[in-house]
């Protein structure tokens, strides 16, 4: 690898979803070309970058018209969901961003990794789900869910009910290795939706299994085994903050790792929104000396990461 700066973008819903536009495809290679934009400058500027998305509403649309197609076509289980939901977003990625490269006369390739990751099947997140997939409902459809399908259903951090499975922690990368070798001549897409969780058997053989992992904390796995000196979390706030949404709402521009911590102990930050984030980041941050997160906007990715926009979480 060469010593230019190595970040791991790590993109959320928002870079993918526009809530103005219909839920469709389409519409999210639209956004996708958007966010392409951004990721390019980023290029540009001479970072060396791997890109890990989310795909907690895709996977959720996916296996909700497997299910609603049950009577013409076997139902997919919830890996193979994973899979497809990597093999079209991945593709939106790479031909919006392949376009925006063009654009700044840059031939650097885009591909996408479908990617695994092993988790452990005793993870106690099986027993408590908590991450949301799939579209946003009212309290009565999600009761609705529950008793008609089963769902553990949630309220989503004040934005309505959604569908919750198991989210375990990534263990290992299990096409980490390709990974490396692409990474001096391309723009890898990985981890995907935070990886296809896999089981691992004693004889290494693999075995899907229903979940999905956190996207951020997949970008923190993958940011740490390939040695990135910046995890770059893109969502939909400029800075992280105390006190979210209330009159005393207060934002961050810098966090040590122990502030970051006090601060998810006193509860500011909403597990299915900026509580993984910020978790990633502190996993990051201490890993290794020298090593910092950064969260911010997309459209402030840049300036995030020159130090003039976004939180900082760093020793």
């Amino acid at each position: 690898m060469s010593n230019l700066t190595k970040v791991v973008v790590a993109l959320g819903g928002n870079a993918l979803e526009d809530k103005s536009l219909p839920s469709t495809a389409e519409s999210q290679l639209i956004v996708a070309k958007r966010t392409a934009k951004y990721i390019a400058d980023l290029s540009s500027q001479g970072y060396e970058i791997a890109i890990v998305h989310g795909n907690g509403p895709q996977v959720g649309r996916i296996l909700l018209a497997s299910e609603t197609a049950k009577d013409v076509t076997p139902v997919m289980p919830f890996d193979v969901c994973g899979a497809m939901s990597q093999g079209y977003i991945g593709y939106h990625i790479q031909q919006g961003l392949r376009e925006a490269l063009k654009m700044k006369n840059k031939n650097t390739p885009v591909v996408s990794i479908i990617t695994q990751v092993v988790v452990d099947k005793n993870d106690p997140a099986f027993q408590n789900p908590t991450k949301p997939i799939g579209p946003f409902y009212t309290e009565e459809e999600a009761k609705s869910l529950q008793t008609e399908k089963g769902y553990t259903v949630k309220e989503d951090a004040g934005r309505g009910f959604r569908r919750v499975v198991p989210s375990p922690m990534p263990i290992k990368i299990i096409e980490l290795e390709t990974i490396k070798q692409l990474w001096n001549t391309t723009i890898p897409i990985a981890c995907g939706g935070g990886g296809i969780p896999v089981v691992e058997s004693s004889d290494g053989s693999l075995e899907g299994i229903a979940a999905v992992i956190d996207k951020d904390l997949a970008a923190e796995r993958l940011a740490e085994d390939i040695d990135a000196d910046i995890l770059l979390i893109l969502t939909e706030v400029d800075r992280v903050c105390i006190n979210f949404n209330k009159s005393n709402q207060q934002e961050l521009a810098n966090l040590t790792i122990e502030e970051a911590k006090k601060y998810m102990d006193e509860g500011h930050f909403a597990p299915g929104s900026m509580l993984p984030k910020v978790q990633a980041a502190v996993k990051f941050a201490e890993s290794k000396s020298g090593r910092k997160a950064v969260i911010t906007s997309l459209n402030k990715a840049q300036d995030a990461l020159t130090g003039n926009s976004g939180t900082v979480i760093h020793k």
